[in-house]
C-alpha cells in the first residue's frame, strides 16, 4: 500500500507539473534562462551569439506575449554546483520571483571537464572512478537546483535540457566510452526533472554521434547556429510542437568577444549609476540592458 500511494503522489506530482507547462502557452511569458555556456549561447570560435534560449525567446515573441527575456543566470563554465549557488543569490532572486517559464542547462560541465580530448589523435579519455562521483553529485545538485526552482519559482514551468554528443570528430572506436558516460548524464537528468514534476528535453537524437555540421571545430564542444537551432526545436517539441525556429528566421550573425561583453557590461554599469535615482525608482528585470546577459570577469572552460 505504502508503494501505492508513492507512485500515486510521484504520478499526480508529473502530471501537474505537465498541465502547468502547457498553460503557460497561453499566458504571457516571463522567460529566464539559466545554466552554462549552452544557456548563454557560446559559439564554437569561443564566442557569444545566439544560442537556443535566445531563438527560443524569438519564437516565443512571434506567437504570444513575452514580458521579459533574461540570461543573465547563463555563464560558461558553469557546473551543476556553480549554477545552484547562482539562483540562490540576491540578483537571481528578482528574476526568479517574477519567471513563469524557465530552462536549465546543466550538468555537461560537470561530466565534459574530466574528458581529455585530443583532437589531433581523434581520442578520448577520462577516468571511470571521476566520472561516477561527479554525475552523483550531478544528481544532487539538479535535485537542489529544482527544489529551489520550485520555492523561488513558484509558477514557472521548468525545461530541464537534455545534452548531445559532443564529439563527433573523434575516431568512431573512441566514441562508445565517452558517449555511454553522456547517456547517464541524460538519464540523470530526466529522471530528476520528472521527479520535481518538470519537464526533460531530449536533445541527442537531434544530433546523433556524427554531427560535425553542428559541431564543426574538432577543438571545442559548441554548436553552431543549426546546432542551436536543433536545441531549440528540441524545446519546441515539448512546450508547442506545432511551432519551430525555420532557416529563414534565424538571426543574423553578431558575435561578441568576452573582452567586448564585458567592456559593454561595465560601461552599461557606469551609465546607469549615473542616471538612476536610488530614492525613487527600483530596477526591474524588463529595465535591465539586454546586453548585459554574461557576468564574466574571467572566460571559463567548456571542455
Amino acid at each position: 500500500m505504502k508503494k501505492y500511494w508513492i507512485s500515486a503522489l510521484a504520478g499526480l506530482l508529473l502530471f501537474s507539473g505537465t498541465v502547468q507547462a502547457k498553460a503557460m502557452i497561453n499566458a504571457p511569458i516571463n522567460y529566464v534562462a539559466i545554466g552554462d555556456s549552452l544557456a548563454a549561447g557560446q559559439t564554437p570560435m569561443r564566442e557569444i551569439d545566439n544560442g537556443y534560449t535566445d531563438l527560443i525567446s524569438q519564437e516565443l515573441m512571434r506567437n504570444q506575449s513575452v514580458t521579459f527575456y533574461s540570461k543573465n543566470l547563463a555563464f560558461p563554465g558553469f557546473t551543476t554546483t556553480d549554477v545552484l549557488e547562482s539562483i540562490q543569490t540576491d540578483d537571481a532572486a528578482e528574476l526568479l520571483a517574477s519567471a513563469n517559464l524557465i530552462t536549465v542547462s546543466a550538468g555537461a560541465n560537470d561530466l565534459l571537464r574530466l574528458v581529455q580530448n585530443d583532437p589531433i589523435q581523434g581520442s578520448l579519455s577520462f577516468q571511470q572512478r571521476q566520472v561516477d562521483f561527479s554525475l552523483n553529485e550531478a544528481r544532487k545538485n539538479m535535485e537542489s537546483i529544482l527544489a529551489e526552482l520550485a520555492e523561488q519559482s513558484p509558477n514557472a514551468a521548468v525545461y530541464v535540457m537534455g545534452y548531445y554528443f559532443a564529439y563527433p570528430h573523434v575516431r568512431d572506436t573512441q566514441k562508445n566510452g565517452t558517449g555511454k558516460q553522456l547517456d547517464r548524464l541524460n538519464e540523470i537528468l530526466k529522471q530528476t526533472a520528472e521527479k520535481a514534476g518538470a519537464v526533460f528535453v531530449s536533445i541527442d537524437e537531434s544530433f546523433g554521434e556524427n554531427a560535425i555540421n553542428q559541431i564543426p571545430n574538432p577543438a571545442d564542444v559548441h554548436p553552431n547556429r543549426a546546432g542551436y537551432q536543433a536545441m531549440a526545436n528540441a524545446f519546441f517539441t515539448e512546450y508547442k510542437e506545432a511551432w519551430s525556429v525555420e532557416d529563414f528566421e534565424l538571426p543574423t550573425p553578431n558575435p561578441l568577444s568576452f573582452e567586448e561583453i564585458m567592456e559593454t557590461e561595465d560601461q552599461d554599469s557606469s551609465d546607469s549609476l549615473e542616471s538612476r535615482d536610488d530614492e525613487k525608482t527600483a530596477e526591474r528585470p524588463s529595465d535591465r540592458s539586454q546586453t548585459n546577459y554574461l557576468a564574466l570577469r574571467e572566460m571559463l572552460p567548456y571542455s
